[in-house]
């Protein structure tokens, strides 16, 4: 199978990967097939053009975008499909609800997971991909694992699971690690954390309080606030006013 039917059988399967082509240079029409874990297929008809096209299309693979690239005289498109990024919710709760809602409608798969089996039914969270009632480390393995696609938003007050979650996101390649609760809760969370064992470097990576700061009260409105939240982090902004910033509003102009 050529590179850029493997590449088609992946976008076809909702899968990742990135098909670099040559598209000016003595090599042109050129095309290399790399795939998220790393293997590849094809090739550039140059060792040295092969690894600039890897180490280009590594970031983009997970930023989820396709661009043109330079390598010296030759130019390089980046085509990357990726299935839509996930987001599991710890907690079955009206929060994690609300948030299955607002994620479905943004575009993104939720999962929810919680060890409580009466409350993580389907019917509560007909939004979910999944509703998984399982410990969060059969619970990450469920959801396919962790990877810089996975976004985690730890919504309920029960230390047990908690922290149990907790220290398995921050360990992973999660880009966004969140957790509900007080600044009092969120102090007491981290004393048990350290006493655990795990790095000052590695708490300082969770976003908690959880959510932009946007006044929420009920449910609907502090998913808003979670999500709005996951989505800045997912494009490298803070989450601030448009009207007060000094930037480009889209990361592509109108």
């Amino acid at each position: 199978m050529s590179a850029q039917s493997a590449f088609a059988q992946i976008a076809a399967e909702d899968g990742r990967a990135a098909l670099v082509t040559v598209v000016s240079g003595e090599r042109r029409g050129s095309k290399l097939l790399i795939r998220a874990d790393g293997t590849s297929e094809g090739g550039l008809g140059d060792v040295e053009l092969d690894r600039i096209a890897v180490k280009a299309a590594d970031d983009l693979l997970w930023e989820e975008r396709s661009e043109l690239a330079e390598a010296g005289d030759t130019l390089l498109f980046i085509d990357v499909t990726a299935p839509a990024p996930r987001l599991v919710i710890f907690g079955a709760v009206d929060y994690a609800a609300a948030l299955c809602r607002l994620a479905r409608a943004a575009g993104w798969r939720p999962f929810v997971c919680d060890p409580r089996s009466q409350f993580a039914t389907p019917d509560r969270f007909p939004e979910a991909e999944e509703v998984i009632a399982a410990w969060p480390e059969e619970a990450f393995a469920r959801t396919g694992g962790i990877d810089r696609a996975t976004y985690v938003a730890v919504l309920t007050h029960d230390p047990k699971l908690d922290d149990a979650a907790l220290e398995i996101a921050l360990r992973s390649d999660a880009p966004y690690v969140g957790a509900m609760g007080s600044r009092r809760a969120q102090a007491h969370r981290r004393e048990r954390l350290l006493a655990a064992g795990l790095e000052e470097e590695l708490l300082e990576r969770i976003a908690a309080p959880i959510g932009l700061d946007l006044g929420a009260v009920t449910p609907e409105e502090t998913a808003l606030s979670i999500m709005a939240e996951v989505v800045a982090v997912r494009h490298g902004r803070d989450g601030g006013r448009l009207s007060q910033s000094a930037g480009r509003i889209h990361e592509v102009g109108a």
